[in-house]
């Protein structure tokens, strides 16, 4: 693993889109959260006069809440170099030059695989420093480390999203028609097929469909918030949800696994 993780970050670390990527979302999430939690999202107009929604979110009572769903947002751009640096192996013929170099087809199969698992680690760390700077911040550091069991659900979603796009990318190959494909799944038909399948079943089945099932760890922030301050009944049990997400993840590895060992180079 080591080697084979060795070799894939020479072919990261002088690649620019690698580094324009990762900066979005090292970027945009502490700033997008530094501008919610100073009133960018208000009730009643901006300014003094309006009301902040999200005046308790960064507290570390629901810090990870919030950190947690705004996170599902930006993995987006690490996706999408999930995708890049996986076709790319293809349009430039790099993967038929690693099996040449002595690479098996399952090697540099696993060797993207790590990286997707890295990534959600990274992902994972990223978060937590994060969130942990904005509670310490907003809040009690007495009051940590709150609800953290939401930065488990960063990693499970981070990864699922993560091995989505790789398994897109190992059937389709190109990257702009792979990452045409991920958006049009991930925003479209995905939420078009939750709604028909739950509108039509009396079991939310449709909540368990591959990307939304890690969704549902991780819902907006603010409906937690009200249901807590309105003592609404608390949510389902989020372990169908991890139990659905890794059992998708699964299935990416053992079918991608499958269509690269029979595919033509």
């Amino acid at each position: 693993m080591k080697e084979l993780l060795s070799i894939e970050w020479l072919k990261l670390k002088s690649y620019r889109t690698f580094w324009i990527l990762t900066g979005f979302f090292a970027l945009l999430l502490p700033l997008w959260n530094y501008g919610i939690s100073n009133g960018i999202v208000q009730l009643g107009g901006g300014g003094k006069g309006g009301i902040n929604l999200f005046s308790q979110a960064y507290s570390f009572s629901y810090v990870w809440e919030n950190m947690g769903f705004w996170s599902s947002i930006f993995v987006v751009f690490l996706s999408i170099l999930v995708i890049i640096i996986t076709t790319n192996e293809y349009q430039f013929r790099t993967n038929r030059q690693n099996v040449i170099d002595g690479w098996s087809r399952l090697q540099f199969y696993h060797a993207k695989w790590y990286i997707v698992f890295v990534l959600s680690l990274l992902t994972t760390a990223y978060v937590f420093l994060v969130g942990f700077v904005f509670g310490a911040v907003n809040g009690s550091i007495s009051d940590f480390p709150g609800h953290i069991i939401k930065l488990f659900y960063v990693f499970v979603l981070s990864l699922n999203y993560y091995a989505f796009s790789l398994l897109l990318s190992i059937f389709f190959k190109r990257s702009g028609i792979t990452i045409g494909i991920f958006f049009l799944y991930s925003m479209i038909i995905e939420s078009f097929l939750k709604f028909l399948i739950n509108w039509k079943l009396d079991f939310h089945a449709g909540d368990f469909l591959p990307l939304q099932c890690s969704d549902e760890l991780l819902p907006f922030p603010i409906l937690d918030i009200v249901k807590a301050l309105a003592k609404i009944e608390a949510a389902p049990s989020p372990l169908p949800y991890v139990i659905a997400s890794f059992v998708w993840i699964a299935i990416y590895y053992f079918v991608g696994r499958s269509k690269l060992l029979k595919s033509d180079w």
